[in-house]
């Protein structure tokens, strides 16, 4: 069985987007993924399909309304489905590799791409809706937050990488950063290769690659260090 995303959006013409290039590009001709996208709108009553209405107790913005969006839930994931529900949203946990191994082990997802000043607060807890934050920053939709967040679980699909073993010594994977990386030339202006790498001692090659990735761990995420995030 392929993993399978569906995405809530009022833009479904984003998709796949980015998402039918390179790696998940290839994954998506496979079959090893797809993709389907559902129009939110399409589940909104009446002549104009209104999709939001203003906030109860007053205030700026547009609220997405719980019965259109139950609708649209309900459509794409009816009664049996096991997949988790998301939505993208800036006061979510943080969306880190833990939670991207995790749901590239399952069968596949549900994201809802919020918009306007946000989402019903009623339909996140009646149809079971985890909230997952792409950082602390405020995006215009939701939709480039489900991109991010499908770049990094399709590319853990099985078959999709060429070589597995790359996707785990990448940065995060390990609980750190990655270490540097460097390839010919042996010198590029004035700046050489690390001598270690072209030793051929693969026992001093990983303790150096060790030793930098806790150097650059320490001096740019130590939170990682902590198990956490400050």
């Amino acid at each position: 069985m392929s993993f399978r995303a569906s995405v809530l959006t009022l833009y479904p013409e984003m998709f796949p987007g980015p998402l039918g290039l390179s790696l998940a590009g290839r994954a998506l001709e496979r079959g090893d993924a797809a993709i389907e996208t559902v129009q939110i709108r399409d589940f909104a009553e009446g002549r104009h399909r209104m999709v939001d209405d203003t906030p109860s107790g007053g205030g700026a913005g547009m609220v997405l309304r719980a019965d259109v969006l139950a609708r649209a839930i309900d459509h794409a994931s009816p009664a049996g489905d096991r997949r988790p529900r998301l939505l993208m949203s800036p006061r979510g946990r943080p969306l880190d590799q833990a939670v991207v191994r995790r749901i590239s082990e399952g069968e596949g997802v549900l994201i809802v791409c919020g918009r306007f000043e946000g989402v019903d607060e009623r339909v996140i807890e009646g149809r079971g809706l985890t909230e997952v934050s792409v950082g602390d920053y405020v995006l215009s939709g939701g939709e480039i937050a489900a991109l991010v967040l499908l770049d990094a679980v399709i590319r853990l699909l099985p078959g999709v990488m060429g070589n597995a073993q790359s996707g785990e010594t990448e940065s995060f994977e390990t609980g750190m950063l990655e270490h540097p990386h460097y390839t010919r030339p042996a010198e590029w202006e004035g700046r050489p290769i690390p001598a270690v790498l072209t030793s051929g001692d693969h026992g001093a090659v990983e303790r150096w690659r060790r030793a930098e990735a806790e150097r650059l761990t320490r001096e740019r995420r130590p939170d990682l260090l902590r198990g956490g995030r400050d």
